[in-house]
């Protein structure tokens, strides 16, 4: 089996709906739902509750796919969205509930929201099914981002250790070294720099260099 056969992405494979996209969606409506609930009553069991179905929804769907071999990038894609779907209420919901945790939380909401989104959907530059393949194309980055220790860090530690401890700092340290090691990342990512694919249209479909508009001005339009 080659290296494409085993990571790659297969365009005939490429479909909306599969075992594990079905999970992913459920478990994003049923976080959503009680993470709403929770709001409603004020209720931090609910709000945990919430997480708790949106990480063994998380791990589940991504076994699935993997067990069943329906692995694809459209899944990846979707995948990488309902995260931060089904993270922002709960997140938000602990912040409202635990005002000396609003800067750690805020802090570390900016950098999955933002930096680790562009990090994770960076994969769809090259040929790799999903950002669990991404050892193919730079290990370091694949080792500081989608290792089973880095996704457990980024997913959970903040809060958890917070409240666990009862300490801001524990949280806003935590969330810090997030952002400087996304940072990071990104900086080496763009070193690497992402490829460009080439046009494969119609060729009577692109426009054509230096064409003239009705209004008579090159490569314009009438309006």
């Amino acid at each position: 089996m080659t290296l494409v056969e085993r990571y790659g992405a297969d365009p005939a494979a490429e479909r909306l709906w599969t075992p594990a996209t079905v999970i992913t969606f459920v478990r994003t409506i049923a976080s959503l739902a009680v993470a709403a609930l929770a709001v409603v009553r004020r209720d931090e069991h609910l709000l945990w509750a919430a997480l708790g179905i949106y990480w063994v929804g998380d791990i589940l769907d991504g076994a699935v796919a993997r067990k069943l071999g329906c692995e694809t990038r459209i899944g990846a894609v979707l995948d990488i969205l309902c995260d931060r779907v089904n993270c922002a209420p709960v997140y938000l919901g602990l912040a409202w509930l635990h005002h000396d945790f609003v800067v750690p939380i805020f802090i570390y909401l900016f950098q999955f929201m933002t930096i680790d989104a562009f990090l994770s959907i960076a994969f769809l530059a090259w040929w790799v099914r999903s950002p669990n393949y991404f050892f193919e194309v730079d290990r370091t980055i694949f080792t500081w981002n989608w290792s089973k220790p880095a996704k457990a860090v980024n997913s959970a530690a903040v809060v958890v250790l917070m409240l666990l401890t009862g300490s801001m700092w524990v949280g806003l340290v935590i969330a810090l070294a997030l952002v400087v090691l996304k940072v990071v990342s990104l900086r080496r990512l763009l070193a690497i720099g992402l490829p460009i694919p080439p046009f494969t249209g119609a060729a009577d479909s692109a426009p054509e260099t230096g064409t003239t508009g009705t209004n008579g001005a090159a490569g314009t339009s009438d309006r």
